[in-house]
């Protein structure tokens, strides 16, 4: 119920009458604390208030980790099971005019099955969160540190867990010269985070990664009654990688803090975060991942988002993380072991003072639905603890059943919006290709290579053959040339003719030149010394 101090959270019977706690609106944005042992009445409170929230025209998230919050979205009924028990509690506390009501709701599932798929891409989920996802040691971190700084550096998208792993990969077998750049990166480091990746995706992290991302601003509408929606994650298949849960809770708490604008003290939230099983956001954290949530926390509600952690024991959220947390409803600790006996201690130390009650004591005898209040008044002072009895919610307890979640969901304001996959050009597909063509271009050097071998080879033969055919050439030229020296037959004939006419006629001439130049004597006297002299000479000439 909501009225003009706030939101009614119960009512703390006392001999002077009843005392009404309400959680000012105004200061709803100053975080809160529900925290309670197992079946005192939590998961009441949470949907009693978120359902205030929304009535007040309050978007509300919360995680539906036992899967009974979807009945937020239908009205109650007189023939519940426990409705004489909700009314007569309405009639203890005195709240007046108690009736059956729905809320404007939109159901969301990390894995797309009882409601709208809810995905984000590996960059705007970060290295941090990532490596607190995984697991990863120091090393390790470092490494995946350099794969998104070098994606980055390369215009590479990093959509999903394909992308991570093929920029990985990429980063492997180019160590060397991203370590000369960046620092160390060693084949095994990688190799351990596509390790752990393939056990995040066996665990379900594939759903969460991809496109269409979430628009933070979904989670911020109101219906048509000024109601404000409020979006119910189906977490009870999640619960089951609690690491999962954490860090994507963790994620959104980001996401709203980077963009949602300033916008300080607002009359009220302009959403109100429930964090079912808190402990997990804490448990086995490196301190810088502790020193973010506590920056979240610390920073977000000027961005007029209020944080409520719900837990068991309230000594699961870091002294940091507490201190932050104004508006607290303590339900029953037992005091089983001694870090029970701690937690109650805690607890009763973080409530204001109130003479007239033992805190220690009476949290340890609260009843089911009964709880210790504390909330932030108008001048941000905290109010006197006192025992409560939780007032309680209007619309159904307990889950919705298929059929009702199949038409809610078909007139979400949302639907269709984020029911299919967008599968664009990013990093996998980038390197991918970028892979295809270096290996075609090393395939296309090797046989240019081997083309330009073989065309060697075949310049080698055709120049041994040219050659081969100019010196062929020149031996049949030098063939040629001496037969084209030597005399035909006829020429032949002719010279022996001519010598043989030659000597003939030089004989005579020889015989008649001695005859003449010694004188006619007989035959015997020109053929003495000086005739033989002679006609050799002639002989000589004429041969």
């Amino acid at each position: 119920m909501i009225d003009e101090q706030g939101i009614f959270l119960g009512a703390s019977p006392n001999p002077s009458g009843l005392l009404a706690q309400h959680l000012n609106l105004r200061r709803a944005n100053r975080h809160g604390l529900i925290a309670g042992a197992t079946g005192t009445g939590k998961t009441v409170t949470l949907q009693g208030i978120a359902e205030n929230f929304s009535a007040a025209g309050v978007p509300v998230f919360l995680a539906d980790v036992k899967g009974d919050l979807s009945g937020i979205s239908m009205a109650g009924s007189p023939t519940a099971k426990n409705a004489d028990k909700l009314v007569a509690r309405a009639a203890e506390i005195g709240l007046q005019n108690y009736s059956w009501g729905d809320n404007p709701a939109i159901f969301w599932d990390l894995y797309g099955e009882q409601g709208h798929p809810i995905r984000t891409t590996i960059s705007e989920m970060g290295p941090l969160l990532l490596a607190r996802l995984m697991n990863l040691n120091d090393v390790q971190e470092g490494v995946l540190n350099i794969a998104f700084r070098y994606a980055d550096e390369q215009g590479l998208l990093l959509l999903d867990l394909g992308d991570l792993q093929a920029m990985l990969a990429h980063c492997a077998e180019n160590a060397d010269e991203l370590s000369t750049k960046y620092g160390n990166v060693t084949k095994a480091s990688v190799g351990s985070i596509q390790r752990q990746l393939l056990q995040l995706d066996s665990q379900g992290g594939a759903h969460f990664f991809g496109e269409p991302a979430l628009d933070i601003h979904d989670f911020l509408g109101v219906d048509d009654q000024g109601r404000g929606y409020v979006n119910v994650l189906a977490a009870d298949k999640l619960m089951q990688s609690p690491k999962l849960y954490a860090t994507f809770l963790l994620w959104l708490l980001s996401e709203l803090f980077e963009n949602l604008p300033e916008v300080g003290d607002p009359d009220k939230p302009k959403l109100v975060f429930f964090f079912d099983e808190a402990h997990l956001l804490f448990e086995d954290a490196p301190k810088a991942l502790t020193d973010k949530i506590e920056q979240v926390v610390r920073l977000i509600r000027s961005k007029g988002v209020g944080v409520y952690f719900v837990t068991q024991n309230p000594i699961d959220v870091p002294e940091d993380v507490a201190a932050q947390l104004g508006n607290r409803v303590q339900h029953a600790l037992r005091a089983f072991t001694p870090r029970d006996q701690k937690a109650i201690s805690a607890a009763a130390d973080t409530f204001r003072i109130n003479p007239d009650l033992d805190v220690a004591k009476a949290i340890t005898e609260l009843k089911v639905g009964e709880a210790l209040v504390s909330v932030l008044q108008e001048d941000g002072s905290p109010s006197i603890v006192q025992r409560t009895l939780i007032a309680p919610p209007r619309s159904r307890l307990g889950p919705v059943d298929a059929k009702e979640r199949a038409v809610i969901q078909s007139i979400s304001p949302v639907a269709g919006k984020y029911d299919t996959v967008i599968d664009r050009e990013s990093a996998e597909e980038l390197l991918a290709a970028k892979a295809d063509a270096a290996v075609a271009a090393a395939q296309a050097a090797q046989a240019q290579a081997e083309a330009d071998k073989a065309a060697a080879v075949q310049a080698k033969i055709e120049a041994k053959q040219r050659e081969a055919a100019l010196k062929e050439q020149a031996r049949q030229d030098a063939i040629a040339a001496r037969e084209a020296a030597k005399p035909s037959g006829l020429d032949r004939a002719i010279q022996s003719a001519t010598r043989a006419a030659a000597s003939s006629v030089g004989r005579q001439v020889a015989n008649e030149l001695g005859r003449a130049v010694f004188g006619g004597g007989s035959r015997r006297s020109s053929g003495g010394i000086a005739g033989q002299l002679v006609r050799g000479i002639l002989g000589g000439l004429f041969k």
